[in-house]
């Protein structure tokens, strides 16, 4: 089999994500028709990264032309006739006329956006108000306080540490909770002042708002400020009772409050209310961030705000619990989840859903940092967190440096600035017979729903326009297509031959410039009865690899007693049929085409991960990957699938090798990279001879130099990825290598040690191999 062969081989190195349209499809050459397109058996999808830079990407300073009938943008793929100053559609086939100031416009003298470089393009807009009604960031603390001291410590320092590196205009808000939620008044002189809400009863956005004093606040937009209201710096109205009544009291610019927050960092306690043994804490984190919205949302609609959460613990109060007081009943596991024994989970659930769609309304985003060894409800935060756009980080302590480096790497303006922005919005415009079903990803349906929407729904479906409160230079989205055409409709000889694709993306910088950035590609339909081998040649397996992943998460959350192993093998089995080369009933004849050589082994390691294998992790941690898988790059993602394994040893330079227990050796060093950890793995010589400080003798400066490199190429994966992964050191032999081994193909076990070489590794699993799973596969695939 062909793809036995190259069943080991490692994804090729070049990142086409890195292209100038940041578009990845499963399919690059598209079936005509809805029959055709259920036989390709893996979805007809689309990964798009909105904001990834490019240097080649053009920013012009004007609107973009935008088509009378369906709206979309004026591109390189729409005809333009010059004589009449017309341009035809490709979308809708309308014909548009040129405004008076494309007058000029020649054969020889075009606008960039028809230049066929520019598929993808910067449109930067006009905000209309001149920059009076702009300001910076706006950030919201929200700290637990039910802590230990130490942890609380730890908490408090990064917070200074984070303060220290926001820009002067950035305003700051400071909330704390524990069993009652404190708002801190910022603006006060002289004395601390702290607005207090119970934790135990949910509170509405005009509740905050009149306890805060805010009812006659509001935000000006452009234009004049009504009524007897004065406008304040920023586009801020202080409302009723002068200049100190407003929004100033709560969220100051960092220049301003600095020193105050510090102090107040300094004095501030743990949670004073006393916990009788045998119970857990009185945590309100549910009202804590119901508090926050309202605050952000009652001071700053539209504007780009940020809630970030430091959580130490469950939800044991108010809207939001997790789970009980008692810490003789445990927090749910997926067991409970699946036998419905979890009494908290569906209504916590309902409460942060309410709260993502005040979020989303607002224009505002929940970031969640959550640092403990027991769970928090990330779970249950899910759908607030990723339907505005918000980054999320696990980790075990707040002193832990997965946290520490990804809260810093948060503010960060250099090289390592995540680049966020505000307020997007994401249109698609398709070409007839194409319905989008939906995406999966960090945003938010806008319920715009027009006949390019598609009957079955797939994540935020059911509309042609997003939300992204938040997004990034990472940020990627898929989103899944419907072919609508049936048999009838396909004519020959009169349809065109391309398809076409534009995203729409409108978002605004931190410094309040808004840009739109448009990107439009283009792909052939093919017949594929007749077309069969270019269909196979335009196949992307990395991306159906990662679009089966998202889709098969979704539906493990959504679908009750879904059986995602059986799912994806009986989607492989259909595949290899289809696209396979064989003669009926002979496994031997199997071979696969190079296009899909590799995706048989995405799918082997799919099955075992942390994705589908659910039993060792808690629902916290389930639900922490599935964000992440669903908002990475490609390139990302397929490495949380198939990690990716470097050898280093004296013998040969720095090389990748297989992702097999074999590639073990006493006289290697591995370095294991998946994604959400790092592991640094030594051989049994290598560690007996570190340990023996040879390393640290002139004449064996090779073997300090070996236990250098890998540690260099670490630090150079966690200095550009975020959340920033768990580093791993470990031995051959020793407890920590259970990292590595969790990750290796077992073709080594127990059932044949007697095979294995000296110095080599067996695991102690009754998993299959890789090559038990190939012949399997083989078999079921050519059966008549």
């Amino acid at each position: 089999m062909a793809a036995a062969a190259a069943e080991y081989l490692p994804p090729p190195p070049s990142d086409p994500d890195s292209g100038i349209d940041g578009v990845r499809m499963t399919w690059n050459t598209w079936p005509r028709t809805k029959l055709e397109s259920s036989k390709c058996v893996i979805p007809i999808a689309a990964s798009i990264a909105p904001l990834r830079p490019h240097p080649d990407l053009i920013t012009v300073p004007y609107a973009p032309l935008r088509c009378k009938t369906c709206v979309a943008a004026l591109s390189p793929f729409s005809q333009v006739d010059f004589p009449s100053k017309l341009w035809i559609c490709p979308f809708c086939l309308q014909r548009n006329h040129f405004p008076p100031h494309y007058a000029g416009i020649s054969e020889s003298n075009v606008p960039a956006e028809l230049y066929p470089q520019c598929s993808t393009i910067l449109y930067t807009l006009d905000s209309g108000n001149n920059g009076r009604d702009r300001m910076g960031s706006v950030y919201v603390f929200v700290l637990d306080t039910c802590m230990i001291e130490e942890e609380l410590g730890f908490a408090k320092s990064e917070l200074k540490r984070a303060i220290g590196l926001l820009g002067e205009d950035v305003r700051v808000g400071f909330v704390t909770f524990g069993t009652q939620v404190h708002v801190h008044e910022l603006g006060f002189e002289g004395m601390s002042k702290v607005y207090v809400f119970r934790g135990e009863k949910e509170v509405s956005k005009e509740k905050v708002m009149e306890q805060l004093g805010l009812s006659g606040g509001r935000r000006v937009g452009a234009g004049y400020p009504k009524g007897g209201a004065v406008a304040g710096q920023n586009g801020f109205v202080s409302g009723g009772g002068g200049g100190g009544s407003g929004v100033d009291r709560f969220l100051l610019p960092a220049s301003e409050c600095e020193y105050t927050l510090n102090s107040l960092l300094d004095e501030l306690p743990t949670d004073q209310w006393q916990v009788p043994p045998g119970y857990r804490a009185l945590r309100c984190t549910g009202v804590a961030l119901s508090v926050a919205a309202g605050l952000v949302g009652a001071c700053l609609p539209g504007t780009g705000a940020r809630i970030i959460a430091l959580v130490g613990g469950p939800c044991t109060e108010g809207p939001g619990v997790i789970v009980s007081k008692d810490l003789s009943e445990p927090v749910r596991s997926h067991k409970d989840l699946d036998k419905d024994a979890a009494p908290y989970f569906h209504k916590a659930v309902k409460f942060y859903d309410g709260l993502s769609k005040q979020l989303v309304s607002q224009g505002h985003v929940l970031d969640l940092f959550a640092s403990a060894l027991d769970q928090v409800g990330v779970a249950e935060m899910k759908l607030a967190v990723e339907k505005t756009g918000g980054l999320v980080v696990l980790a075990e302590s707040f002193g832990h440096s997965v946290f520490k480096d990804s809260f810093k790497r948060l503010f960060d303006e250099a090289d390592q600035s995540l680049g966020l922005c505000y307020n997007g919005t994401l249109e698609i415009h398709c070409s007839k017979d194409i319905k989008i079903q939906g995406i999966l990803g960090p945003c938010s349906s806008l319920e715009k729903k027009n006949s390019a929407v598609a009957d079955v729904v797939i994540g935020q479906g059911n509309t042609t326009s997003w939300k992204m409160c938040s997004l990034d230079k990472t940020t990627c989205l898929t989103v899944y297509f419907d072919i609508s055409a049936t048999e009838r409709s396909n004519l020959p000889g009169n349809v065109n031959p391309q398809l076409y694709l534009q995203f729409l993306t409108s978002y605004q910088t931190p410094d309040g410039q808004t840009f739109l950035r448009v990107t439009t590609v283009t792909r052939r339909w093919v017949e594929s009865d007749i077309g069969s081998e270019e269909l196979v040649q335009g196949f992307d397996q990395e991306t159906a690899a990662v679009v089966m992943a998202r889709l098969c998460s979704h539906k493990m959350e959504l679908e009750e007693g879904f059986d995602a192993t059986r799912w994806l093998d009986r989607n492989l089995i259909r595949l290899c049929s289809k696209f396979g080369d064989y003669r009926k009933d002979d496994p031997t004849s199997f071979t696969l085409n190079p296009s899909f050589s590799l995706f048989p082994q995405f799918m082997f390691n799919l099955r075992r991960s942390q994705f589908v294998q659910v039993f060792n992790n808690s629902p916290d941690e389930t639900a922490y990957f599935r964000m992440l898988l669903n908002r990475e790059s490609i390139m990302n993602a397929v490495g949380m699938i198939q990690p990716s394994l470097i050898s280093f040893s004296l013998n040969s330079p720095p090389s990748p090798v297989l992702l097999d227990v074999s590639v073990i050796a006493r006289d290697r060093i591995l370095l294991l990279d998946a994604y959400f950890s790092v592991v640094i793995f030594h051989g049994m010589t290598v560690a007996q001879w570190r340990n023996m400080g040879y390393q640290n003798q002139p004449e064996h400066a090779p073997f300090a130099q070996l236990l250098q490199a890998p540690q260099d190429e670490a630090q150079m994966i966690i200095r550009e990825r975020f959340p920033v992964p768990r580093l791993v050191v470990c031995d051959q032999h020793g407890s920590q290598a259970r990292f590595l081994l969790a990750k290796l193909n077992p073709s080594a076990t127990y059932n044949n040690a007697p095979e294995i070489g000296a110095g080599s590794d067996i695991i102690f699993t009754d998993d299959v191999s890789l090559q038990v799973f190939v012949e399997h596969l083989q078999k079921l695939a050519v059966q008549s």
